[in-house]
């Protein structure tokens, strides 16, 4: 067979294949258009204290975040973390399936959905905590930009000019990136303040890069001081609760940075010594180890505090003269032979889902009870 006929029916065949694609496409666009223009909405927020005009197609997280409502969103909107809870007193359909792993049997009776995965296509009512109003967007300026270690960065960021931000440590902020590669919009994840709430002008973020991870991804190649962020902050309900117990704090990797905002504040504020606390926080090798050199100094300098570093595969050329072995098992031989068992006690945690997982088993099986166990878990 000629083999520049070959040629010549191969590319014809892959011209007519990018027609039939640009039309495909303009087509669905333009159904999209018609199919999903739901005119001009309205949404009636808290019997009145909002009442919002909007256009109806998109979802109802996006759509409450252009008119300056940020309901609280770990993942960036992915349906992946259920924290964007609200309650849609309209008829919107049954829950999807993308919601119902993250509300229990009450919520979905009381119609509590997923912002992130309820479409506005009609006038709808909704009930949203108070304090979602008093949530801001800050248009930021990186200030500065340090490696801590080979996967985790300190950024921190300064707000802008006569900002009067009211935040507890442990909360957190959205961090803002911008479109980048194959991302056409902006996106957005949720990173603890490592900063304290005394520090009026900045805001501080531990940020780990995460293979494949948007927002990471670009923290670590892309983002420069100087350049303009937004942050959507404050938000989270994660805090030291008012009280004389024992604090057993375990963390791992990024999740150092609510134990450093909650650290920093009760030395400000005068409250650190007032308490017995425990922190543990748990690596792979003296890599994934940071700010040792602060916390060691804690450890000396305050009698209440204890802090017990853990590597669980230190390598053989490693000098570690510390605990080994996975953080649970660390923490479930203090507190049966170095934590008085019958001291009140209460659980602040921040890490992966199996880590704290793990965490919370070993807690309960030394008597601690768990509605005293507090946690940040990352998405």
């Amino acid at each position: 067979m000629d083999i520049g006929f070959i040629l010549t029916s191969a590319v014809v065949a892959a011209l007519i294949v990018a027609v039939f694609t640009a039309v495909l496409g303009l087509l669905i666009a333009f159904t999209d258009k018609i199919v999903n223009n739901y005119g001009e909405v309205t949404i009636d927020i808290n019997e009145g204290k909002r009442v919002l005009k909007v256009n109806g197609g998109s979802k109802l997280l996006s759509t409450l975040a252009a008119e300056g409502i940020f309901i609280p969103s770990a993942c960036g909107g992915r349906g992946s973390c259920g924290a964007c809870k609200c309650q849609v007193i309209s008829d919107v359909g049954p829950h999807l399936p993308t919601e119902i792993p993250y509300l229990t049997e009450k919520e979905q009776l009381d119609n509590v959905r997923l912002s992130c995965q309820v479409k506005v296509k009609t006038d709808l009512k909704l009930h949203i905590p108070e304090e979602l109003f008093n949530i801001k967007k800050l248009d930021c300026i990186v200030e500065r930009i340090v490696p801590l270690t080979y996967d985790i960065k300190e950024v921190t960021v300064r707000m802008p000019a006569g900002t009067d931000l009211h935040y507890v440590a442990g909360n957190y902020g959205q961090f803002e990136v911008p479109s980048y590669g194959d991302m056409k919009e902006p996106t957005a994840r949720a990173y603890s303040f490592s900063s304290h709430p005394q520090q009026k002008e900045t805001l501080e973020f531990l940020i780990r890069l995460v293979p494949g991870g948007v927002v990471t991804t670009y923290v670590h190649s892309f983002l420069k001081v100087g350049q303009k962020i937004n942050v959507v902050a404050p938000v989270g309900d994660f805090y030291v609760h008012d009280n004389s117990a024992t604090m057993i704090c375990v963390a791992g990797g990024s999740g150092m940075a609510p134990m450093k905002s909650i650290f920093n504040e009760r030395i400000a504020n005068g409250t650190f010594n007032d308490r017995p606390i425990w922190y543990f926080f748990g690596a792979r090798t003296t890599k994934d180890m940071f700010y040792l050199d602060w916390l060691w100094e804690l450890d000396a300098n305050y009698p209440n505090f204890h802090f017990v570093p853990a590597l669980s595969e230190p390598g053989p050329d490693e000098d570690w003269k510390g605990p080994v072995g996975l953080i649970t098992v660390v923490l479930d031989d203090y507190m049966q032979t170095k934590i008085p068992l019958a001291e009140e006690k209460e659980g602040y945690l921040c890490g992966s889902p199996g880590m704290l997982d793990a965490c919370m088993v070993v807690m309960k099986k030394n008597k601690m009870p768990e509605e005293r166990i507090y946690f940040d878990k990352f998405a």
